[in-house]
C-alpha cells in the first residue's frame, strides 16, 4: 500500500520540476533582482494585504482606498516582468487548486453521500 505522505512528496518534487514552477521561479528572481520592480510589487502587495486585513476585521474599505489599489494595480501591470509574474502566479494557483480538488475528491464523495443521506 502506498504511503500518502510519500506520494505527496513525489508530487511536490514533480511540481518543482514543472515548467509552470520553473517559469514562476525565473520571473520571481527577475523581479527580485530589479530594485524598482521589487519595490513596486512589494508596495502593491502591502496595499492588498492591508485591504484584506481591514475586510477580515469587518472594517469598511473607503472608495479612496479602492481607487488607490486599482491605480497601484495598473502601475504594476504596466511593468512587463511583474505582469508576467502575476499571470504565472495565477496559473500556478489554478494548478494547485486543480490538484487540491483531485486530492480531496475521495473525501468529497464520502461526505457528499453522507450529507445527502442526512437531509
Amino acid at each position: 500500500m502506498a504511503n500518502p505522505y510519500d506520494k505527496a512528496h513525489e508530487l511536490a518534487n514533480e511540481l518543482k520540476q514543472s515548467e509552470e514552477f520553473t517559469k514562476l521561479q525565473d520571473l520571481h528572481n527577475q523581479v527580485n533582482a530589479d530594485d524598482v520592480a521589487k519595490r513596486m510589487l512589494d508596495n502593491f502587495r502591502q496595499i492588498q494585504m492591508d485591504l484584506q486585513q481591514k475586510q477580515s476585521q469587518g472594517e469598511q474599505i473607503t472608495e479612496e482606498e479602492v481607487q488607490n489599489a486599482q491605480q497601484q494595480f495598473e502601475v504594476v501591470q504596466q511593468h512587463e516582468t511583474i505582469s508576467q509574474l502575476m499571470e504565472e502566479e495565477q496559473r500556478m494557483s489554478q494548478l494547485v487548486g486543480d490538484l487540491n480538488r483531485i486530492i480531496t475528491e475521495p473525501l468529497e464523495a464520502l461526505y457528499g453521500v453522507d450529507q445527502g443521506e442526512e437531509q
